[in-house]
């Protein structure tokens, strides 16, 4: 009781999730077995950020700060833009498509909708967006990023929970196309309600052929990286560092616009981000050895059988308390703190490991784009200055599409597990 009631004072409080975790969990050590127990703290740190694949982390998020450096981003939108831009609402189909491309490069929808909130927004406001609709669309696309491989939340998952990184990644190709096909069939349908702007003319072939020419280089990272991880190639920590030195051959050989000085700046923003992620990590591994030395896990998994045995009812329950629970929340903490919990009633409701990983995944990534702690509508509103809560109102349409792609992977594992099989996961 004293642990919760900590935690919900110090998150009131406004103090930054890891740091929160980390004051709780010490609570939580001090309650068993006082300072004794406490001394136990810097072990538990050491032992939750010594697992290897965690080095993919760094290495993914550096690839994506020397991609975006070398104007990889504008590329990839020119592309997306000569498809579908003469669609209704093209430069709203430009944004989703754009995401897709995006995302098998930073594999961070905070990422994404920083990126593409300094760029495409103010483009989709002058072609004569509405400035919330505009980020409303860019949030929904954003959490592609991390469905999508690469993915930091699944290198966490699959760390954490001993399943395959790499097929977890195969797990995350089709959700994450299906969350773009579905949002842009929800921006065509309010094409016309309203009024959305769309290109005079369809590009030519030729205009396409020069947009591809332009933009392969960064088409072809995502390939090295899921190509190398899904055929056995590499693993995945390989792969992200196989990332870095193909960004940085591109960035110094090919573009040659990268210098000491960028570099430097490109290594203390990496340093920093990691820092705040394996921050909460570390703080999340003290509060969860807490939670299983007081047998906590399973006294949730006890009550959760006791509404009902059936796992269809199980499972809603699973996602019902993710989608709750991640609107209060950094996800990556309750990641950690959620999935040694509810993992042992996946596996008692026979699902498979990988679906109940993309589950967990999907589940946690709708929660960036939801009120009042969504990580996605924060960045869009301090990059853009609009209201959070005018972001919130046109997202609505695109928060239940997507809620409808996690339900339909939910109930339908086969959608998620075909491609996994089809390689050998």
């Amino acid at each position: 009781m004293i642990v919760g009631i900590v935690f919900l004072i110090l998150l009131l409080l406004g103090l930054p999730v890891g740091i929160v975790l980390g004051i709780s969990g010490i609570v939580g050590l001090a309650s068993i077995g006082g300072m004794h127990f406490v001394e136990l703290a810097p072990s538990k740190i050491f032992n939750g950020l010594n697992i290897f694949p965690f080095l993919a982390m760094p290495f993914f998020i550096l690839a994506g700060e020397i991609m975006n450096h070398t104007g990889i981003t504008s590329r990839l939108v020119v592309f997306a833009q000569v498809l579908v831009g003469h669609f209704r609402g093209g430069l709203a189909h430009t944004n989703m498509l754009s995401s897709v491309f995006f995302s098998g490069i930073t594999g961070a929808a905070t990422a994404d909708a920083a990126a593409f909130g300094r760029t495409l927004v103010p483009a989709m406001v002058k072609q004569g967006y509405s400035r919330p609709f505009a980020c409303a669309v860019t949030a929904a696309g954003s959490i592609i990023g991390p469905t999508i491989p690469p993915s930091g939340l699944m290198v966490v998952y699959g760390s954490l929970m001993g399943v395959s990184i790499g097929g977890l990644f195969a797990t995350g190709v089709l959700p994450g196309l299906l969350i773009c096909i579905i949002c842009m069939l929800i921006i065509a349908g309010l094409g016309k309600r309203k009024n959305l702007p769309k290109n005079a003319n369809r590009a030519t072939l030729k205009d396409i052929f020069i947009a591809f020419k332009s933009s392969i280089l960064a088409l072809i990272m995502p390939m090295i990286i899921l190509g190398g991880i899904l055929f056995g190639v590499v693993t995945p920590t390989e792969a992200a560092a196989v990332a870095v030195a193909y960004a940085l051959f591109i960035g110094t050989v090919v573009y040659r616009c990268i210098t000491w000085a960028d570099m430097t700046r490109m290594l203390i923003r990496t340093g920093r981000i990691t820092g705040v992620i394996f921050l909460i990590i570390a703080s999340a591994s003290i509060l969860g050895w807490w939670l299983s030395f007081e047998q906590i896990p399973q006294a949730i998994a006890a009550a959760m059988m006791s509404i009902s045995d059936n796992p269809q009812v199980i499972l809603l329950l699973i996602i019902a308390l993710l989608l709750i629970v991640g609107t209060l929340m950094d996800i990556t903490a309750m990641l950690i703190i959620l999935a040694p919990v509810l993992v042992p009633l996946t596996e008692h409701i026979g699902m498979d490991p990988l679906h109940a990983g993309i589950v967990f995944v999907l589940a946690l990534n709708l929660s960036l784009m939801t009120p009042p702690v969504g990580a996605c509508l924060f960045v869009l509103s301090s990059v853009t200055g609009e209201s959070i809560e005018k972001i919130a109102v046109e997202l609505w349409p695109f928060l239940i599409g997507e809620l409808a792609i996690l339900l339909l992977i939910a109930f339908l594992p086969d959608i998620t597990l075909y491609l996994p099989r089809l390689l050998g996961f």
